[in-house]
């Protein structure tokens, strides 16, 4: 199984958009208003691209290597520590519990990995993964390096998201998919769920109806 992590698993999808506000809030609400709603619009997408896409087409500004290390850091220092504590999404942390010891759990995420594995660690949830995987390597590339790896049938696996990003990943590498309810719509005749309430119960369903 494969999962993405903020607004999956923890619910701290809020927070990076409150690290976007807060960064851009300097060129103005309207500057503001477009960075929001492409960071709504895209994500699961590594942070990097979307503070260089955001100068680029909304400030009108390139940033050199060093500027946009230094954005990413400042962004890093508004939400580590309020990640590290924020609420699990409901469900998530019990179907964690009762199932990664006898399954293969992954997180693949668009936070930067060492960020990510540095959240997970302090939050002690480590043991419920097999592998913890993050940018700037793109979700396809992760999904078929662990497909590789563990020698998994794509048909055989699930990937959980609640972003475009997540389910063009799963529909590209082969792996069903089941949307978490966030702030995109999903295709006709996706699944989706308010929260990983019942994901079991989702999971099978998935697999009997061959829905992908």
């Amino acid at each position: 199984m494969f999962f993405d992590f903020d607004g999956v698993l923890l619910d701290s999808l809020g927070l990076k958009t409150e690290a976007f506000e807060t960064l851009f809030t300097v060129y103005g609400d309207n500057i503001v208003s477009q960075v929001l709603e492409h960071h709504r619009q895209h994500g699961g997408i590594s942070r990097i691209d979307k503070i260089q896409y955001s100068h680029e087409h909304f400030v009108g500004a390139t940033l050199s290597d060093q500027d946009l290390k230094e954005w990413n850091k400042r962004f890093s220092d508004l939400v580590v520590e309020r990640v590290i504590n924020a609420s699990w999404v409901g469900g998530a942390k019990e179907f964690l519990e009762r199932n990664y010891e006898d399954s293969l759990i992954f997180v693949i995420s668009g936070t930067p990995e060492d960020e990510l594995k540095q959240v997970i660690s302090k939050r002690n949830i480590s043991r419920y993964f097999r592998e913890i995987l993050g940018s700037p390597t793109k979700k396809p590339e992760h999904i078929r390096y662990l497909l590789a790896k563990y020698r998994l049938d794509p048909a055989s696996c699930v990937f959980v998201g609640d972003a475009l990003t997540d389910y063009y990943a799963a529909r590209e590498t082969g792996l069903h998919f089941i949307g978490i309810q966030g702030e995109v719509t999903f295709p006709d005749g996706t699944m989706v769920l308010p929260d990983c309430t019942g994901l079991e119960s989702a999971i099978h369903a998935l697999y009997q109806s061959g829905v992908s």
